[in-house]
């Protein structure tokens, strides 16, 4: 996400200026709601300039499959950082994401992560990262909010990669349907080794949820394969 947003800022005097005061506006909105649900209004219209100011349009399908105040894990294909914006401006639930724990060292980024209520999940470390899934799983069931995950673990510069059991594991825990969502259209507006966001048309399709119901831990490796044959069927039919 660092380096997204260093892309950004790099591109347009308008996506510096936009950030620089929504970015405060979150800040202080985190003072009086540690919720973390008005800073998420707040990055949503921060990404719906995002997407703007360069000319990037969006169609997005699918909307009226998911409940705006039902707690999902979404599981989407990772192409560009432009996945970013596109997902927080137009999947309309309380979602949160899981974050590089490098990421919330950063002055100023790892602030406004941490007060947003988004997951640190640290790297190299086995035992550590399953508990993280397990404290996700937890704020999922608790705070009755949702996680958004790209299980490919990065960006993909080719063909869509296989995805990792993190997503599955976290539904299955929690007891949440499992969305999946296919991207299309953000590599050619931002392409992985360029600085310059271009306009351009992306698209957003939401799968049909997936229930969790009746599953256990055992069975995420099926589910994970299942959830990664669904968004390689959205992407190729959009």
């Amino acid at each position: 996400m660092f380096s997204f947003l260093r892309a950004l800022l790099f591109n347009d005097p308008l996506i510096v200026l936009a950030t620089i005061v929504m970015g405060t506006i979150s800040l202080v909105t985190s003072l009086f709601d540690s919720s973390g649900r008005a800073q998420h209004g707040v990055a949503r219209l921060w990404a719906r300039m995002l997407l703007a100011i360069p000319g990037i349009r969006v169609r997005v399908e699918g909307l009226e499959r998911i409940d705006p105040d039902a707690s999902y894990v979404f599981a989407a294909n990772h192409l560009s950082y432009m996945d970013t914006p596109l997902v927080i401006a137009h999947i309309p639930s309380q979602f949160r994401f899981l974050a590089k724990q490098s990421l919330f060292r950063v002055p100023f980024i790892g602030y406004h992560l941490r007060r947003a209520g988004h997951i640190p999940v640290p790297r190299g470390d086995a035992r550590a990262s399953l508990k993280t899934m397990s404290d996700a799983a937890s704020i999922v069931r608790e705070r009755g909010i949702s996680v958004l995950i790209f299980p490919e673990g990065g960006r993909s510069p080719g063909p869509m990669q296989e995805f990792k059991e993190g997503a599955a594991y976290i539904a299955i825990k929690a007891g949440v349907p499992i969305v999946p969502v296919g991207i299309v259209g953000t590599r050619e507006v931002l392409p992985m080794d360029s600085l310059l966001v271009r306009g351009g048309e992306v698209r957003l399709r939401i799968g049909e949820p997936i229930a969790t119901a009746g599953l256990n831990i055992r069975d995420r490796g099926r589910l994970t394969a299942e959830v990664r044959t669904r968004v390689l069927e959205l992407v190729k039919s959009l």
